[in-house]
């Protein structure tokens, strides 16, 4: 087993927003986190719009946040990557696993990989048009509705110049029903030079040794984990350096509710409202207690009645 691991927050689209990624990171064990997909059609975005989904372009910080682009056209994809490099981006990701609908039916995600030449297409325009300093990275699923296509798209994002690739170990149509196909980690990794990043059903410590049994990796990026055990990467980070660090209990989440809707109701009260309510049913997954009060939440209408609340759990 790898002697340290470099652990990713996944680009939960809907959940990691600017807040959540900053809420998650503060509790420690990340290492990198990616932005939620900006969907790239045939505008070319502002400034302002890099700034407003991705505020850590313009922040000091050692822990780096990539910019993930979701779309089909390789010339408008690039144009946008420029301007999200002049904003400050270090790191471009490329959304080639979204299983949306109403991503998929206008081909972006994990629509294009029907076509592996498309998506080395896109990689390689995004490649050589981005300073050599800039990360190019990818994230794809197995295929759509069976794994035919996974080696053939690795393969492709390998050619087209990606220095990784992401690999959440699902078909598009499985979506997140469990379980994940841990085995084509290795399958994809055999047939390529460039590491696989390992995602996918990493709920757990014990998850995670079961995988690094499947898969010795040093990178995985976690998800859906993060949100139901916020010290998820924290603790993975202290077992593999041999040390324990006390798991957040319920009084610990509370907490980091009160304060997460503290930061969320500075942006809007209604959107304060909507991302604790949202966060609540994931937490309760692992933290049991959380159920009790998944109901009599979501009554709520105001800011102050649920501070109220909050203060009283």
């Amino acid at each position: 087993m790898a002697n340290s691991i470099h652990i990713i927050l996944a680009p939960m689209h809907g959940y990691a927003d600017a807040l959540m990624r900053s809420t998650l990171l503060q509790i420690g064990g990340l290492d990198a986190t990616m932005s939620e997909f900006v969907r790239i059609t045939h505008t070319i975005h502002s400034p302002n719009v890099w700034h407003q989904k991705i505020p850590e372009l313009q922040q000091q910080s050692t822990i780096p946040c990539a910019v993930q682009l979701l779309g089909s056209d390789a010339l408008t994809m690039s144009e946008n990557a420029l301007i999200a490099v002049a904003c400050g981006a270090k790191w471009i990701d490329v959304n080639f696993g979204c299983p949306a609908p109403t991503v998929n039916r206008h081909s972006g995600g994990a629509a294009l990989l029907q076509y592996p030449q498309q998506i080395e297409t896109i990689i390689k325009t995004l490649k050589e048009r981005l300073p050599q300093n800039i990360r190019l990275t990818a994230k794809m699923r197995l295929g759509l509705s069976d794994t035919t296509p996974a080696i053939a798209c690795a393969q492709a994002i390998e050619r087209g110049g990606a220095s990784a690739v992401t690999v959440h170990a699902r078909t598009k149509d499985e979506a997140y029903l469990p379980p994940a196909h841990w085995e084509w980690f290795s399958h994809i990794q055999n047939s390529i030079s460039i590491p696989v990043i390992a995602n996918g059903d990493i709920f757990s410590v014990a998850d995670f040794y079961r995988l690094i049994e499947c898969f010795p990796t040093e990178n995985i990026m976690l998800g859906r984990g993060m949100l139901m055990q916020p010290d998820l990467a924290k603790q993975i980070k202290a077992s593999v350096s041999g040390k324990f660090v006390t798991p957040m209990n319920h009084d610990d989440i509370v907490q980091l509710l009160r304060d997460f809707f503290t930061q969320a109701q500075r942006q809007h009260e209604k959107y304060a409202l909507s991302r604790i309510k949202q966060w609540l049913p994931l937490l309760a997954k692992n933290y049991p207690q959380i159920q009790s009060i998944i109901a009599p939440m979501r009554q709520i209408t105001d800011a102050e009645t649920m501070i109220s609340f909050l203060n009283q759990c």
